[in-house]
């Protein structure tokens, strides 16, 4: 019988290679990660000062704002699994897992013990310029694909935001 290797370094993978979901919870890494469209990401060093604070902020009134309401805010790190056409569940056919700052979910169905499973109806990342091409691109083409209604992307550094709306 051959056991299989521990994944506990980056060094470990192929960061070219395709992974899902499943290969995702199997890893045992320090650092953090995301896949999009089965490709590896890798995150920046832990956020700045002023990222946290904004976070703080955002989070804050967002959760006074939605307090006795049916949505519920969640912040990073919380596993948003995005469905492939089919909306196929098994983590062998889940290709994308993303950690945004914070997003806000209004279906309870999709909330469960690992995270969202299934578009948020709210995405809201806090960009940096180390993130910022990743945020206005990838991510912002993998939320309008995946129905995500609004998308807000926060630039930290220059004190704005973009709020993206779904056209439907």
């Amino acid at each position: 019988m051959i056991k299989e290797k521990t994944i506990t370094d980056l060094s470990q993978l192929d960061i070219k290679g395709t992974y899902t979901y499943a290969d995702y919870v199997s890893w045992n890494l320090t650092e953090m990660v995301e896949l999009i469209k089965g490709k590896l990401f890798m995150y920046s060093p832990a956020p700045k000062t002023y990222h946290q604070a904004i976070s703080f902020n955002l989070n804050t009134e967002i959760g006074l704002y939605l307090k006795g309401k049916l949505c519920k805010a969640f912040s990073a790190p919380f596993d948003v699994r995005l469905l492939q056409p089919g909306n196929e569940t098994q983590d062998e056919k889940i290709l994308t897992v993303v950690q945004p700052d914070i997003c806000i979910i209004c279906d309870r169905s999709k909330i469960d013990v690992l995270g969202c499973i299934g578009s948020p109806d709210i995405i809201i990342e806090i960009t940096s310029p180390a993130t910022a091409k990743k945020d206005l691109n990838e991510k912002y083409n993998l939320y309008e694909q995946n129905g995500v209604i609004e998308y807000w992307v926060v630039f930290a550094e220059a004190k704005y935001l973009n709020q993206y709306v779904l056209n439907t």
